[in-house]
């Protein structure tokens, strides 16, 4: 299947594209040059947008403007490619006869759904309260999807965990409840694609969690006793580089739908986090100390 993926040059455009590879045409389009990278322009551009979804089954919908633009690109342009960017993208995949897109979300869009010296439990029942621009127009968007999915065009919408670089220490502490692997990522945009079931559907992606709904009073406050109980085995490598671990945790990623309705399970816990800080690998950064900021 000839498979659009926007947004192709970013770093997770590059992991669905090596992940669709073998068993699809896959087409890129970005603003960005890269090798994974056919088309050079602006999804929202008609000419090249035409260029790239002619004969195409399938879109990949990644390419957006991000947290770390907020604060230095102008609000209307926010809503310029993530809002309007989107709908010209899917009436064109209409007018075109593509069957199925898969949107990429984020689930930042919780945001005030965590509250102040409390633990969140967090699935697709949860009603998004958006903080930043960025956080609002991925929200509208993904309404434009919604309200435009039906027999002619189904829609995925994946709202994925924490999956950037940062501090090894802080990554495998993430895997336990609010992180995924970059790579699952791109496995479940994979899964997105022929999964059936409804015309639209919304899935969150993240690892799975050995965390329960009852533990939330307890993470909120004292969550390095409930990773001993619930997750020896960190515990024991924390102790071992004698990293402290987490005293409260905010937040719990858990799916509902993931697995029994997209088909897709988590592969790279939170030991690959240490296998990779062994092999040296670039996703993984030295671990948090006085030396280097630890992230927001």
């Amino acid at each position: 299947m000839r498979t659009v993926v926007t947004g192709s040059s970013g770093r997770l455009g590059r992991a669905i594209f090596n992940a669709l590879a073998a068993n699809h045409a896959v087409v890129g389009i970005d603003r960005s040059p890269f090798s994974t990278t056919h088309v050079i322009g602006d999804f929202t551009d008609a000419v090249p947008l035409r260029q790239v979804l002619t004969g195409a089954g399938a879109i990949v919908h990644c390419a957006a403007l991000h947290a770390p633009h907020v604060g230095t690109v102008p609000d209307d342009e926010f809503f310029r490619v993530n809002v309007e960017g989107t709908r010209l993208l899917v009436e064109a995949a209409l007018a075109m006869g593509v069957k199925r897109l898969v949107f990429t979300s984020t689930t930042a869009l919780y945001g005030y759904a965590v509250l102040p010296g409390q633990c969140a439990w967090i699935d697709e029942d949860t009603v998004p309260q958006p903080r930043s621009i960025y956080h609002r127009t991925k929200l509208e968007a993904e309404r434009i999807v919604e309200d435009m999915a039906g027999p002619d065009l189904q829609v995925r919408v994946l709202r994925m965990s924490r999956s950037f670089p940062e501090p090894a220490n802080v990554m495998a502490a993430y895997r336990l409840h609010r992180g995924v692997d970059i790579r699952d990522v791109a496995d479940a945009h994979v899964a997105a694609l022929t999964n059936g079931g409804d015309h639209f559907q919304r899935h969150i992606v993240s690892a799975g969690t050995l965390f329960k709904p009852e533990d939330c009073e307890a993470l909120a406050v004292d969550a390095a006793s409930v990773i001993r109980l619930r997750t020896p085995g960190l515990a024991a490598k924390f102790a071992q580089r004698e990293w402290p671990l987490p005293q409260s945790i905010d937040r719990v990623h858990a799916s509902k739908s993931a697995g029994t309705v997209l088909g897709w399970h988590f592969r790279f816990g939170y030991d690959e986090v240490f296998a990779q800080l062994e092999r040296g690998s670039l996703e993984v950064l030295p671990p948090f100390s006085q030396g280097n900021k630890q992230p927001e």
